[in-house]
């Protein structure tokens, strides 16, 4: 079974100062970002009992083909559910569904399954799928689950001892938030351990009150949950902005590509923070997911040629 690897870390000059870049995108060849993090119990562990891997998500997630990576390294199938595929992305030649797919994965479509009902497609995956199944083993969307703790606090030791190491006397550490799991998992691990290190993020698929919501259903406990970094302007998930855009370009032209989906508003955020106070220390954590971008790309430069 591959191990995952200790992501370097780099640095990078951005508005005139330093930032430093946990380069999680280089963790495994098939299997990276911080659904690799989430994941990563699931490869350090025995299931003997398991011969299915079930989830359920947007067809062109980062989930879903980090998940496929998942059951191929462990010799599962996966069936993945989700509410509906566009004909775009069935006929797609690249991109996350299409690695997934050439992966092994069953991506199934909800909406062309007649007893559906009104169930979502947690409900119909709890209500339906796993009571027939014994040998399945269920991760919730986008990995938002105490099996994420593991490999989330590795990624916490592995920035612990490389700031030991430095010079350093005190570091943010920041990532962009969608369930906010890596996040609320990093804050627990050095709210425990030092007050030297905190971490931040930005919420980016629901509000700052989802995103809480998210923490408290993983721990209680809201001394241990990250602070929120707030855009000025509110941003819907998925939408494409040329703010996102351009500063997608201007981060990638000091030498690191990022993703394009959630990624853009976490350098906002960092931008915000350098504005704050230009002398901060900053880690800013790879989402990996670049796959993503095959699809997310050219949808940028259809919408916005001229940028």
């Amino acid at each position: 079974m591959p191990v995952l690897i200790n992501t370097p870390i780099d640095s990078i000059e951005y508005n005139g100062s330093r930032i430093f870049v946990k380069r999680d995108d280089l963790l495994h060849k098939e299997f990276s970002g911080n659904k690799a993090r989430k994941f990563a119990y699931f490869l350090n562990h025995e299931f003997p009992c398991v011969s299915r891997l079930v989830g359920y998500g947007s067809p062109v997630a980062n989930s879903l083909y980090s998940m496929s990576a998942l059951a191929k390294l462990n010799g599962w199938k996966l069936d993945f559910y989700t509410d509906h595929i566009a004909a775009q992305v069935l006929s797609s030649e690249k991109g996350n569904y299409v690695e997934a797919v050439a992966n092994g994965a069953n991506v199934i479509d909800l909406s062309l399954i007649t007893d559906r009902g009104n169930r979502t497609c947690r409900e119909y995956i709890e209500q339906v799928v796993l009571p027939a199944d014994k040998q399945a083993l269920f991760v919730p969307e986008g990995g938002r689950c105490f099996y994420a703790r593991e490999g989330v606090h590795q990624l916490a030791k592995e920035i612990w001892d490389w700031y030991s190491l430095s010079e350093l006397t005190e570091l943010t550490v920041f990532l962009p938030s969608g369930t906010g799991t890596t996040a609320v998992f990093l804050s627990e691990y050095f709210s425990l351990k030092t007050t030297e290190i905190s971490v931040k993020t930005c919420a980016c698929v629901g509000d700052e009150n989802y995103l809480s919501q998210q923490f408290s259903e993983l721990i209680a406990d809201p001394s241990l949950h990250p602070q929120m970094v707030k855009t000025d302007k509110k941003y819907h998930f998925g939408k494409l902005y040329k703010e996102f855009y351009q500063i997608w370009q201007k981060v990638a032209e000091q030498g690191i590509e990022f993703e394009l989906l959630y990624d853009p508003k976490g350098w906002m955020c960092v931008e915000k923070l350098l504005s704050d106070n230009e002398n901060a220390n900053i880690l800013y954590i790879h989402q990996g997911g670049l796959l993503g971008n095959a699809t997310m790309l050219p949808r940028y430069q259809r919408k916005y040629p001229a940028t």
